[in-house]
């Protein structure tokens, strides 16, 4: 699980600081069309505040591989890797939009979310041994 949360952490700050510092070349990078109103700009840098926060929060918790907390930050990322994924994919069937990074991110995405899946499993897995374990 540290890996996922060095690799979560490292993405998520990257990509909240290129929504907070570049909102417009970020979404013009990702779907293909530069963000064009004050309301576009300020929701997306709002997101790019939340990524940087759920970076921070995977950062934090780097090491921490037992805890509930470190199991309720996956399972947080793991939601937002689904849904990340199926918003992205839904920009490209759903509004025709397409930009030069939209299948990477949604592969990303995906692949983010089975990591989540893996872990959280192991993790639940592990705990569920342990109990086992230590009843008479």
């Amino acid at each position: 699980m540290k890996s996922l949360q060095a690799a979560s952490a490292a993405i998520e700050m990257g990509a909240g600081v290129a929504l907070l510092c570049c909102p417009s070349f970020s979404a013009e990078l990702l779907i293909g069309v530069p963000l064009g109103s004050a309301a576009a700009l300020t929701v997306t840098r709002i997101g790019g505040a939340g990524l940087l926060t759920l970076g921070v929060a995977c950062l934090l918790a780097y090491g921490d591989t037992q805890s509930r907390a470190a199991r309720g930050i996956v399972a947080a990322m793991w939601f937002y890797n689904v849904a990340a994924a199926c918003i992205i994919a839904y920009a490209r069937f759903g509004y025709g939009l397409l930009g030069g990074v939209l299948w990477l991110a949604v592969v990303l995405h995906a692949a983010m979310a089975v990591w989540c899946t893996t872990c959280l499993w192991n993790s639940l897995s592990r705990a569920s041994l342990e109990t086992d374990e230590q009843m008479p």
